[in-house]
């Protein structure tokens, strides 16, 4: 009796120190991780609401998707960077302090204010047909001739700072779905052009991306459905009482667009 309880108990003990080991190894197996994220105001969040206050105008919010994959992964360290209305030259000169040769994870929307995002949706939205469409084609030769050179220089600036990190780049959404449920404003032949100048936005990137062996994170099809004028958008329309967040993502846009897109690509 007594021999069998010994038994038992060296057994307990035996089965107690295998799970414990496990645990350990599991536990020194998850990787920590350093995490950066830089870019432009479809990464600072503006349209989501929830500003951190000590971001000022840059406008980042705890519901961006940084912060969102932040609270969700825990990461060892999180740098959020990204600023309202950066092009690629900001990106240098003001947000890669954070990046080092520890920085596993870098995350970045960039390219849309440099190619003249802003002004293409005002000029169509107060000007004529045919302005708006040559407004669109301007865009649209600046990206084939100089964005791509701005975008090297960011990406290379990232991988000198950070030659260890996992980047991803991240695209912009188309902003309408044609024939849907939109009234009044823009003709579809104008949503038509922009929803094509920003395809052909996230082309010139995707392939920037590539060349330097960085993913892009295409978030086009996550906000297939939900694009203005969709009825479920995830988009702002046009806002005359807080122009800035007019055509960015709401909460539900970072969320449900950007987050996954990042979680897959991460």
């Amino acid at each position: 009796m007594k021999l069998s309880r010994l038994v038992a108990f060296s057994s307990s003990l035996l089965f107690g120190a295998v799970i414990a080991l496990t645990g350990a190894a599991t536990a020194s197996a998850a990787p920590s991780v350093d995490y950066v994220a830089l870019g432009d105001s479809y990464s600072s969040g503006v349209g989501s609401g929830s500003y951190i206050s000590s971001s000022g105008s840059c406008k980042r919010s705890t519901l961006a998707y940084p912060s969102l994959w932040a609270a969700a992964h825990s990461p060892s360290s999180f740098a959020f960077t990204a600023c309202s209305g950066a092009v690629t030259s900001d990106v240098i000169a003001n947000q890669l302090g954070p990046l080092n040769s520890s920085t596993d994870l870098v995350s970045i929307s960039i390219g849309g204010n440099d190619a003249g995002f802003a002004d293409v949706m005002t000029t169509c939205v107060l000007q004529s047909e045919a302005t708006c469409l040559n407004r669109i084609a301007t865009a649209r030769s600046y990206v084939d001739t100089t964005l791509p050179g701005r975008l090297n220089s960011v990406y290379d600036a990232i991988s000198a700072k950070a030659p260890a990190a996992h980047v991803v780049v991240l695209g912009y959404p188309r902003f309408y779905k044609i024939g849907g449920s939109c009234i009044v404003g823009l003709s579809d032949k104008v949503r038509t052009a922009i929803n094509g100048a920003a395809d052909y936005l996230n082309a010139a990137t995707a392939k920037r991306a590539a060349d330097h062996g960085f993913s892009f994170g295409d978030v086009a099809a996550k906000f297939s459905g939900h694009e203005i004028c969709s009825g479920s958008a995830w988009l702002h329309s046009l806002n005359l009482l807080n122009i800035g967040e007019s055509y960015h993502p709401l909460a539900a846009g970072q969320s449900g667009g950007y987050l996954p897109v990042l979680n897959a690509l991460d």
